[in-house]
């Protein structure tokens, strides 16, 4: 029987500085612990012989558990049967990750109305995206409501969806920024049809207004800054168009200008270091009164490297985390992406499908080590669109049991081309001839995957092709441990949540270490089956008088 899983968190709390650093140490002193599991990298599996970084009562464990049970380890589920360490190691992770449960809008502002998008406004969004700008449009207004600020700035505003649900739905002067000059044409012109559509509807005379945008490389707090002030400065400027990369520092950021109407900061999972300079804008400038930030690819963060003291990296951001010292790195920052809700959620088919793509990555990566070993010390990457194609292309051939006969079909007709009969393929693939014959046309169909793969990388690569026989060779002296993936990219996946966490804990403590006329937390406003980055990171500056009283 599994135990119910641990909710997280509940040990620790986040609400004053005192508890967040508290909160932030147990973490580090657990990821300190871990940290070679957290730094393996899947590529290096079969090389590394990365199973015996985990103790062996543990993967002898997780080996013969059902996939459903591994998928439910990186979220706290524990089974009665098996070791006590390893109980203990996914109950304490579990216990130390943030509540990522969603809560309703009312309970952080209790008059706000969270209004459904209609199709003219939802046009060309997603189930997901609609989820996201519906609950995060309707905070936005209620914040801006209540702490007085007139103009939303929509950081990294992508495709306008936000902007314009703030400015149509809720009347909002809304000004966009965006690095692409594409998406800034693309939100003038969508927005000008919803424009019209709003106006038709309208029985009196309304003054409708669309986004300003503004096309900028925000390439730290500074031209953040001085680009919001700037665009927010004439009341009566539609659309902005800055297409230089702003890089220079302005003096003014810090100065209060009567031309500039208060403004409140909103960012729909903007990209990297933009959600940090967000925050460090939202402190600098007297004219930012709150901000609504969620973040998303921690992996793009910039980090500190503790050698320069003038930087303001993405990471740490926090006094405390910059004491501790505690280095992530891309890969482990990579993992912090990782959504063990939608893993939880996935069919048994497209979890073994994935398993099945993480053990030919690693095998890959042992034909590059023998047979290009100048492409493989260039530690290449055989990129996020081959690996796509990849994997609908190994999803197609597992859903057709058609297309299977024929690859299996094809892949020992080959074989007997080179000289060798149907008892020696079984010989090499499975170490014995005598298999039963569903044990060989699941091995046969698994090593026609892996050369399919093999043959596609190598394409993209720019290398040479390699003998049928030779990845055979190494398919057979790797596929005994194939096995192992699946339990230890699922107790890796467990961390992953641990490292999301330190990271929002560190910019909230960020904000925490400001002075006393700063309120801040951690929100979660979406669903993290629909939306896993879903946590947003809630600040407002609070009057003097409010203060004092």
């Amino acid at each position: 029987m599994a135990a119910t899983p641990a909710s997280g968190g509940g040990a620790y709390s986040c609400e004053t500085a005192g508890g967040t650093r508290e909160w932030m140490e147990a973490l580090a002193a657990f990821l300190v612990r871990h940290r070679p599991l957290l730094e393996a990298h899947v590529v290096n599996f079969f090389k590394e012989r990365m199973w015996e970084l985990v103790d062996a009562e543990w993967m002898e464990c997780l080996r013969r558990e059902p996939v459903e049970s591994l998928l439910k380890l990186p979220s706290g589920c524990v089974q009665e049967h098996w070791p006590a360490t390893l109980r203990e190691f996914v109950l304490t992770a579990r216990s130390l990750v943030i509540p990522r449960e969603q809560k309703a809008p009312q309970s952080l502002v209790p008059d706000v109305h969270v209004a459904s998008i209609g199709t003219v406004l939802a046009q060309g969004m997603n189930s997901k995206k609609k989820h996201e700008i519906e609950n995060l449009a309707a905070v936005v207004h209620a914040i801006a409501k209540s702490c007085g600020a007139k103009t939303v700035v929509d950081v990294g505003s992508g495709q306008g969806y936000l902007a314009q649900a703030l400015s149509f739905e809720y009347k909002l002067p809304v000004v966009a920024i965006d690095a692409s000059s594409h998406h800034a044409s693309v939100t003038i012109a969508r927005a000008e049809r919803i424009k019209k559509h709003y106006a038709a509807k309208c029985v009196e005379k309304q003054l409708l207004t669309v986004p300003r945008t503004v096309t900028c490389h925000v390439l730290s707090s500074d031209t953040l800054a001085a680009v919001t002030l700037d665009a927010c400065k004439d009341d009566h400027l539609e659309h902005v168009r800055e297409t230089k990369a702003c890089t220079s520092k302005s003096p003014q950021i810090l100065e209060s200008t009567q031309s500039s109407p208060s403004l409140i900061l909103a960012g729909l999972h903007a990209c990297g270091d933009l959600s940090v300079n967000m925050l460090r804008v939202f402190v600098a400038c007297e004219q930012v009164k709150a901000l609504v930030s969620v973040g998303c690819c921690y992996n793009l963060l910039s980090e500190d490297s503790y050698e320069d003291t003038n930087t303001c990296p993405g990471f740490p951001m926090s006094k405390a985390a910059k004491l501790s010292k505690l280095v992530l790195g891309k890969s482990i920052r990579d993992l912090a992406c990782q959504s063990v809700e939608r893993w939880r959620s996935l069919t048994l088919d497209i979890v073994l499908q994935n398993f099945d793509v993480h053990a030919f990555r690693a095998a890959f990566q042992m034909v590059l080590e023998k047979y290009f070993p100048e492409v493989s010390r260039l530690s290449p990457s055989i990129g996020r669109q081959g690996k796509a194609l990849r994997r609908q292309r190994l999803r197609k051939v597992v859903e057709s049991q058609m297309a299977m006969e024929k690859i299996d079909n094809l892949s020992c007709s080959n074989l007997k081309e080179q000289n060798m009969n149907t008892d020696d393929v079984d010989s090499v693939v499975h170490g014995v001839d005598t298999e039963p014959d569903d044990i060989h046309h699941d091995e046969c169909r698994k090593f026609a995957l892996f050369k399919d793969f093999t043959l596609s990388g190598l394409g993209r690569l720019g290398c040479g092709s390699v003998e049928d026989m030779s990845l055979l060779e190494i398919w057979k002296g790797v596929q005994p441990f194939s096995e192992y993936i699946g339990p230890f990219w699922c107790l890796r996946a467990a961390l992953g949540p641990l490292v999301e966490t330190y990271i929002l804990l560190d910019r909230l403590l960020f904000l925490q270490e400001q002075n006393s006329l700063v309120e801040a937390l951690l929100f979660p406003l979406f669903d993290p089956t629909m939306s896993p980055r879903n946590m947003a990171i809630i600040a407002w500056k609070l009057s003097v008088n409010s203060s004092e009283a």
